[in-house]
């Protein structure tokens, strides 16, 4: 299994705007909230207190209400790896989810510009809520201000 980061997830939960992003949160939570299928031995050490391993859905609601907090994107990613290391239907399901999930996001973006730019330019992906403040001058010297505001 390719490893999930604590990056890769802070930016999952950053994109739960957009459909794809709400689609893949939706999707881990919905995995995460499965039934843990914890091992015997794993059972008693727990009973016993001498271990406390999480099923993931505390971090993910962290997560989720401080999708910008490296340390509960951290934690995340830390239960998901112990719980698939100790569930192995877990990490079958985990795995067939990131390969989605990262199919789904489109992968990585590549912006170019060539050639001479006069102004400002934007490059990027997944873009909402921008507000652009710009000057215009016309040929008399006449200065406007000028909102703009695109949503993609």
């Amino acid at each position: 299994m390719d490893p999930i980061t604590a990056a890769a997830l802070a930016a999952l939960a950053g994109s739960i705007g957009s459909e794809a992003g709400r689609n893949a949160w939706l999707g881990l939570t919905a995995l995460v909230r499965r039934p843990f299928r914890r091992s015997a031995a794993l059972e008693e050490a727990q009973e016993d207190g001498a271990l406390a391993v999480s099923s993931g859905e505390a971090e993910v609601a962290a997560l989720e209400g401080a999708p910008a907090d490296p340390v509960h994107a951290q934690a995340l990613a830390t239960a998901l790896h112990v719980r698939a290391a100790l569930d192995g239907e877990f990490r079958a399901l985990l795995d067939a989810w990131w390969r989605q999930a990262r199919t789904q996001s489109g992968g990585n973006v590549q912006n170019n510009i060539s050639g001479t730019v006069n102004g400002t330019a934007v490059q990027g992906r997944d873009h909402s809520n921008l507000t652009f403040h710009m000057t215009r001058t016309t040929g008399s010297g006449d200065h406007r201000d000028q909102d703009v505001t695109g949503r993609s």
